[in-house]
């Protein structure tokens, strides 16, 4: 046991001697090391799926999924993850890790999975993404608002342009971001 602890900790001073002289690039142009990469994956998911999961999903009435769903993606959402028809913007570009872009992502089908997905994707509107450009939308909006876009960005999947600037030139009769 003495021989594991002692070889534990000259691994973790290699590590932290390693690190210290750059050796791993921060870059937002440079890729993570794959094992970083699935380290990162399975925490940001299994944080968001622990955190999103008692979550109780409202009724939500599909005239306000969207006009406030896609009032507030359209004019929030948009430079990262995009919309149909629109090409990658600058900063979209430069993003690493890259926003999902929602709308290429095949319709959710099965109901349980649909749900599951969309309080995920409230926790993660409401509460953002340390280490990503994804900010916490929570501190300025409602629950109401938040809900929404999360249902929003179901409807978004395989959704073409013409489909998407019909719902977001829509009159939102006093809706304003």
């Amino acid at each position: 046991m003495k021989s594991f602890i002692i070889l534990s900790l000259a691994a973790l001073l290699i590590i932290i001697f390693t690190l210290n002289l750059g050796a791993y690039n921060m870059a937002a142009t440079e890729k993570h090391w794959a094992i970083t990469e699935k380290i990162i994956t399975w925490v940001r998911e299994s944080s968001i799926e622990v955190r999103a999961k008692d979550l109780e999903v409202p009724t939500i009435d599909e005239t306000d999924i969207l006009l406030i769903g896609a009032e507030h993606y359209n004019a929030m959402c948009t430079i990262c993850h995009l919309a149909p028809g629109r090409k990658p913007t600058e900063l979209a570009t430069g993003l690493y890790p890259q926003a999902p872009v929602f709308h290429e992502r095949t319709p959710v089908t099965d109901a349980e999975e649909k749900l599951h997905s969309t309080k995920e994707y409230f926790w993660v509107i409401k509460n953002g993404i340390k280490m990503t450009a994804m900010p916490a939308w929570g501190p300025t909006h409602d629950d109401e608002s938040i809900w929404a876009m999360a249902a929003f960005v179901h409807r978004l999947h395989g959704m073409n342009d013409k489909q998407y600037e019909a719902i977001v030139e829509t009159d939102h009769h006093g809706h304003h971001h």
